[in-house]
């Protein structure tokens, strides 16, 4: 077998830390933005057990929540160096076959409630401005920023994204000096390192349960710890979230400490503490510094869309997509269609919310779902690693109670927003199950034949020259995954749908690995110098530019001498004219009159309207659609109906 390209990892360096700040805390690292902002809108008395409570359960969130949970555990089911919820799945789908559902409703989740990212860490920069001056219109100002950043993502943003490191350590650098500056003023916040006030106000406060949604809103960006795993490194990710762990909690502190002191002049119309605590001196700069935070989390969250859905596609999950690579750099990818789809999701939440205080109350119920579809995800691939069964039970007990509580406070958010990302990832969640069971009933209908009984007949139809030649080469993509078979459908297409006479026939097979970044392939000679098969073994995160992967390899045969990529005519031989392939695509239509049963009707309607809005095999394979035939065939299995018919004397 051989390798067409290999390497994955990321080493633990300065600079490896430096951009790991720029991609992975972008939104959890905004979080401050308005997190205590959301909790003083719940409207409970603001007195020191209450603050020291609340302050207590953002530390221990960050720290059994984010820490020890993700940066800590969850770190550790890495892929090959690649992380996230399509990957955990890609490690569990061989022994636990049924976790695809999960995967599916997570990343689903992970997706939607992703929509608020960008919405609610620049509206809660922008409103900043109203500081300086109440007049300043912020929606227009949002919707002109958020169009711009979209807008770009086409072109790359390898040049700007070398600023994001150096940009977000200043961001976490001000956090943490913004809240040292508070916290002597009231050093009694100290106090709420202690788990005690944290029980305490869940216990004493009536109805302090719904508190946790607001709570919730520090900790979303841990799922993105995970997800950057492959772009960043685990050491890399450990280091510097020491240093954005260490600032979070001093700027939570800081506005602790702010709203004690200034307690009494708190009222419903409150501004955001998180600019309070900012000298009026510094709010220019820091309202800036914070658009431009809001700005690189709102991109984290982009591109990690784009990962998201790419692996996806490799794993069935969705339908193909155009996928561009704007630039040189490793992972930087652009999908057209999911751009767009964000940028107007982004609009709908900005235009129909208006203020991040109703953002606040739409954000975070999906990502509790995503958290414990996580949760779930790990548990099995703990069972699989075989870890002792009391810390597995321990795990699941303890996450599945934390983030039960945590959806059950953000339930709350359902009717006040919440509704839109539970729509959003539903809309998500039928996509996907519907292009995953589709594929699963069409593939009912594919019929394998041994190749080895057809074998005499090739041979004789490439050399009847009473049958017009085709193309020289003629290639097929196959579904069969042993070499000794082929569909019935090809079998068909060479032999009885206008024959097609070639010097070479080719089979080309792709096989998807749990493996991220494999390029491996095989070549069998199943009738040496006629029919050659190639299989390509690929991992989930790799491009599948086939044409050009066997352009390569019918390169490298060349070299060896295994073929002739000279053409077989003289006249154009003589002139070194190189052979010409044609590429045929069996298109499997749908047949109304097929008995289904309703659900699998059902799935395949939807499946079928899909495709029609997807991308096409010839351009998702990066085919040359003038060497492309494509030849439509039904559904069904080849051969006459038994009908009942009964013939009239």
């Amino acid at each position: 077998m051989n390798g067409i390209d290999k390497g994955h990892g990321v080493k633990f360096s300065v600079a490896g830390v430096l951009v790991t700040l720029g991609i992975v805390f972008g939104d959890i690292g905004t979080s401050p933005l308005y997190v205590m902002k959301a909790i003083l809108r719940e409207g409970f008395p603001i007195e020191t057990e209450f603050i020291l409570g609340i302050l207590s359960c953002v530390i221990w969130t960050l720290t059994i929540q984010t820490t020890i949970k993700y940066v800590i555990i969850t770190l550790k089911a890495d892929n090959k160096g690649e992380g996230g919820i399509f990957s955990l799945f890609a490690l569990l789908r061989k022994s636990k076959r049924r976790v695809y559902i999960l995967a599916i409703i997570g990343a689903s989740t992970l997706l939607a409630d992703g929509i608020i990212t960008p919405s609610i860490t620049v509206v809660s920069s922008i409103e900043g401005l109203n500081l300086l001056n109440p007049d300043i219109k912020v929606i227009p100002i949002v919707l002109a920023i958020l169009t711009v950043l979209f807008t770009i993502q086409q072109f790359g943003t390898q040049f700007i994204g070398k600023f994001f490191g150096p940009v977000m350590f200043l961001w976490f650098l001000m956090l943490g000096v913004l809240g040292i500056m508070e916290i002597h003023e009231q050093v009694e916040v100290l106090k709420a390192f202690n788990p005690y006030y944290a029980i305490h106000l869940l216990w004493t406060y009536p109805g302090s349960i719904i508190l946790l949604g607001a709570v919730f809103l520090c900790t979303t960006g841990a799922e993105a710890l995970y997800t950057d795993l492959g772009h960043c490194g685990m050491k890399n990710i450990r280091v510097s979230w020491t240093f954005v762990k260490i600032a979070l909690i001093l700027n939570y502190l800081g506005q602790g400490a702010w709203i004690l002191s200034h307690n009494n002049e708190i009222t419903g119309g409150i501004s955001n503490p998180f600019y309070a605590i900012m000298p009026a001196a510094f709010l220019p700069a820091g309202i800036a510094l914070a658009t431009a935070a809001a700005i690189i989390a709102s991109q984290a969250l982009i591109s990690g869309s784009y990962t998201l859905i790419s692996e996806a596609i490799a794993l069935n999950f969705w339908p193909k997509t155009k996928i561009k690579y704007p630039t040189l750099q490793k992972g930087q990818m652009y999908i057209s269609s999911i751009n767009w789809f964000l940028w107007l999701s982004c609009m709908l939440v900005v235009i129909l919310f208006k203020e991040s205080n109703n953002m606040e109350a739409a954000y975070g119920l999906s990502i509790t779902i995503t958290m414990l579809i996580t949760t779930f995800l790990m548990t099995s691939y703990l069972s699989m690693k075989r870890v002792n069964l009391l810390l597995i039970s321990a795990f699941l007990i303890i996450y599945t109670l934390i983030e039960g509580a945590f959806l059950y406070a953000n339930l709350f958010k359902f009717s006040h927003g919440g509704w839109f990302t539970i729509l959003v990832a539903s809309i998500l969640i039928i996509i996907m199950l519907s292009w995953y069971f589709g594929r699963k009933v069409t593939n009912r209908f594919l019929r394998f034949l041994p190749i080895e009984q057809y074998i005499p007949t090739i041979k004789d139809l490439r050399n009847d020259s009473s049958v017009p030649k085709t193309a020289s080469n003629l290639v097929y993509l196959t579904k069969a995954n042993r070499t000794t078979d082929v569909e019935s459908k090809i079998i068909l297409s060479i032999l009885n749908k206008q024959p097609k006479r070639a010097d070479h026939y080719w089979l080309i097979h792709v096989d998807i690995l749990d493996d991220p970044r494999t390029m491996e392939y095989k070549v069998s000679q199943l009738i040496p110098g006629i029919l050659t098969r190639i299989d390509f073994f690929l991992g989930f995160k790799v491009e599948r530019r086939i044409h050009a992967m066997f352009k390569h390899i019918t390169n490298e045969m060349a070299k060896k001498g295994e073929i002739d990529l000279f053409s077989g005519y003289p006249s154009l031989r003589k002139h070194n004219v190189i052979t010409d392939f044609k590429f045929i695509i069996i298109d499997r239509l749908n047949i109304s009159d097929m008995d289904f049963k309703f659900m699998d009707r059902v799935i395949i309607n939807i499946y079928f309207f899909i495709v029609k809005l997807s991308l096409s095999d010839v351009k998702a394979l990066g085919f040359d659609a003038s060497s492309v035939v494509i030849e439509q065939m039904s559904l069904g299995f080849e051969g006459a109906q038994n009908f009942r018919l009964i013939e009239r004397n």
